[in-house]
């Protein structure tokens, strides 16, 4: 690695805050606002398989569901156990296995070569299921951290999702341990004699995009940001385009772009794309996110003449952005729609975030 390339690499990690890119909670919570049902979560996995530890879906009363725990290949099987445990009103953990040849055991045949343990367990009004993702959802909407304790094995406890650990001290403290790491983990706890199997998911809060411009360009970036159940915000000095019923599921902030870092907390914001059309304003958001070390993505629309003349204008100040500043602002996948190109965007977005892009 070249010094340049070191130096890049170091502002990155300096800059980058820490987001959860699984957003199938916040998903489930926006599509299903009162939870009912049966929600099923992948508490474990070996092999290949299509989603990982912590991912959830929701089995509805009428066989309709929010989310995948797969490609489609053992939703119709999780369904025949969901009424089970619905009719029952118990928690119960079904277990895939799918690595040998002909995939006997279970007839399914999906060819995934993985292993998958999922929770299932009722998910209705009153709830621990309910009141545990509820908790989670609001924490990380308001861009904290949460966590939720699924218990798949047990001697002592229920089994079920929980917000917090249960009063067991041992319990307690190994989840402590895992949350404490920041990181989503496995436990096992042995307390006199009894056996306690849990998956303790850290959630940090789902990105954060913050889009500087409200024209109509900007409502394809929000609408596929909003579609990952990332946090967006929009800002804009135009009345007529700072309208919150153009970017649903958004914040929409109306006022002067000098004035932004009034309204925005930028220490919470994972990336932001300038994209306002307006010379000035684009110049008034680029320099105050240079007096900020947040957000460490920064997206600039436009052709690199136009960078050019920002730099210009911004002097001194264009130099704390070189190391965090996209321009022109997308992968290029030869997008020619507005649609194109927001995808463009928030894939290079999701690419940085999950650090796979390329300094």
């Amino acid at each position: 690695m070249t010094l340049p390339e070191r130096e890049r690499t170091q502002a990155k990690a300096s800059t980058m805050a820490v987001a959860r890119l699984d957003t199938s909670l916040e998903l489930l919570l926006e599509h299903a606002p009162r939870i009912r049902g049966v929600l099923a979560t992948v508490v474990a996995t070996a092999g290949s398989t299509y989603r990982k530890p912590g991912a959830r879906m929701l089995i509805l009363d009428d066989g309709s569901c929010v989310g995948l725990l797969s490609g489609g290949c053992l939703e119709s099987d999780l369904m025949a156990h969901a009424r089970g445990v619905q009719d029952s009103g118990v928690a119960r953990v079904v277990e895939y296995d799918m690595r040998g040849p002909d995939d006997i055991l279970f007839g399914i045949g999906a060819g995934c070569e993985g292993a998958m343990r999922v929770l299932l367990e009722p998910a209705g009004p009153g709830t621990a299921a309910a009141a545990a993702l509820a908790a989670a959802g609001t924490a990380t909407a308001a861009g904290m951290s949460a966590s939720l304790v699924a218990i798949h094995e047990s001697t002592r406890y229920a089994l079920g999702s929980y917000s917090q650990p249960h009063a067991s001290d041992a319990l307690a403290a190994a989840v402590q341990g895992v949350l404490a790491r920041a990181a989503s983990g496995e436990i096992l706890v042995e307390d006199g004699g009894l056996r306690t199997r849990a998956f303790v998911q850290y959630l940090a809060p789902p990105p954060f995009l913050l889009i500087c411009g409200a024209g109509p360009d900007a409502q394809p970036v929000a609408s596929a940001a909003r579609g990952l159940g990332w946090r967006v915000a929009v800002f804009d000095h135009r009345p007529a385009y700072a309208v919150p019923e153009r970017f649903p599921g958004a914040t929409v902030h109306c006022a002067p772009a000098s004035a932004m870092r009034s309204y925005v907390d930028l220490s919470r914001c994972h990336a932001a794309v300038v994209m306002s059309h307006h010379l000035a304003s684009d110049t008034a958001y680029l320099r105050q996110f240079a007096e900020d070390a947040k957000p460490g993505y920064i997206g600039l629309l436009g052709p690199a003449a136009r960078r050019r003349r920002l730099a210009e204008d911004l002097g001194a100040a264009a130099d704390a952005l070189r190391s965090r500043l996209h321009g022109p602002v997308g992968i290029d996948i030869g997008a020619v729609t507005p649609e194109g190109i927001a995808l463009s965007i928030v894939t290079q977005i999701h690419a940085w975030l999950a650090g796979r892009e390329k300094a």
